[in-house]
């Protein structure tokens, strides 16, 4: 039995994105019906920050953070050709991550001390990807190391903010708008490249269209807005460029002929989480103009949607794919998506409906952190195993 564990143990260390990807699904599921409970006043459960900030830092800088890392631990040996982070190493970066987490949980941590325990993963992220970038010669993700190293600055100012008892809104919302730009980077690059996978092997004529001038002013503009909105959220002119990038990136999604995949949800979801991103822009954007959704529930269409959607369709994928199992998304991961989505519905316009608006957020966290819990369940024993293509 003891060398059985030890061999599920060494295969879960084996690449990035096994324990990452399991650690952040695990996070949300729970993070989220705690923070429900805490906001609806059935529970008061004491963290080092007060609720908001907690719930606030914990899913921009805590939560997201993981998901990423296990991406690009996975993504930079193809970048590069380099080899990955795997065994100890690899876990005693997960464990910087874990203790973070604990730290702002613990209420009797010294703020300082929380705050630099928290602080160092993404700063060693950042350095991570810029050593690999430079050893690899992977001049072409330099994009991907400057934001990288903003977030990680971004997570720095929050805590430097709240240890001086001031407010955080601009680091958060510094945080979703480089999450905004990493996601037209990233979900740019993999959602028509595993498009034209698909309908290759399938043998559909229809191609994504390559990489152009139209991909870079779209991300060029996304990046305008989410500076815009960092510094100036309430500015009609910001309102007028989250608007234009929602419109141009809705554009750059149909040339991708996201339709045409509709056999294969494993795909079709990919296009869906990035349609999520051109919607919360145009939301966000309508928001500040005075049309349509709160801001509140504008921003959970980047969170809840964008965010929640791309990381279950990047996790899925990348879970089957580097294990050596059939990239085709069964039952299990269908309703993952379906529950993914449905909980990003009622979060945005739940509020709006002649309805409770604690039945709407408690149906809200129930679909969306039931998809998280759902995957733990369903690619735990995969993400714990060794690949199949290995044994």
């Amino acid at each position: 039995m003891s060398e059985k564990i030890e061999y599920q143990g060494a295969a879960f260390f084996s690449y990035g994105f096994r324990p990452f990807f399991f650690s952040a699904a695990m996070f949300a599921g729970l993070a989220i019906p705690t923070w429900v409970l805490i906001l609806s006043g059935a529970a008061e459960i004491p963290f080092l920050y007060a609720p908001r900030e907690w719930h606030m830092h914990e899913m921009v800088f805590g939560f997201l953070p993981c998901v990423i890392t296990g991406f690009l631990l996975t993504a930079i040996p193809n970048w590069t050709d380099r080899p990955p982070l795997r065994g100890m190493p690899l876990l005693c970066l997960w464990s910087i991550w874990l203790l973070g987490r604990l730290a702002m949980a613990i209420p009797t941590i010294p703020p300082l001390l929380a705050a630099l325990v928290d602080g160092a993963f993404l700063v060693l992220i950042a350095g991570m990807v810029w050593r690999e970038i430079i050893l690899g010669s992977a001049w072409n993700r330099l994009p991907i190391g400057i934001v990288i190293s903003l977030y990680a600055g971004g997570n720095i100012f929050f805590h430097t903010l709240l240890l001086n008892d001031l407010a955080i809104d601009v680091p958060a919302r510094m945080g979703l708008a480089l999450i905004m730009l990493l996601l037209a980077l990233i979900g740019g690059k993999v959602t028509p490249s595993f498009t034209e996978d698909f309908l290759d092997e399938n043998g559909i004529g229809k191609q994504p269209a390559t990489f152009s001038q139209f991909d870079g002013l779209s991300i060029a503009l996304v990046g305008m807005a989410a500076v815009a909105w960092t510094l100036q959220p309430q500015a009609v002119g910001t309102g007028y460029a989250l608007v234009a990038a929602g419109l141009i990136n809705l554009a750059r999604l149909g040339r991708w002929y996201g339709w045409t995949t509709w056999r294969e949800p494993l795909v079709l979801i990919l296009h869906i989480g990035y349609g999520w991103l051109a919607l919360a822009l145009l939301i966000l954007g309508s928001s500040i103009l005075g049309v349509g959704f709160p801001l509140e529930d504008a921003v959970h269409a980047l969170t809840t949607g964008a965010v929640g959607v791309m990381t279950l369709a990047v996790m899925s994928r990348a879970s089957l794919g580097h294990t050596g199992r059939m990239k085709h998304a069964g039952p299990l991961t269908v309703l993952i998506y379906i529950l993914v989505n449905l909980g990003s519905i009622l979060r945005v316009v739940g509020p709006s409906l002649p309805l409770s608006g604690n039945l709407m957020l408690d149906l809200s966290a129930f679909c969306w952190s039931g998809a998280y819990i759902l995957f733990v369940v369903s690619y735990g024993p995969i993400l714990f195993r060794p690949s199949l293509d290995e044994a």
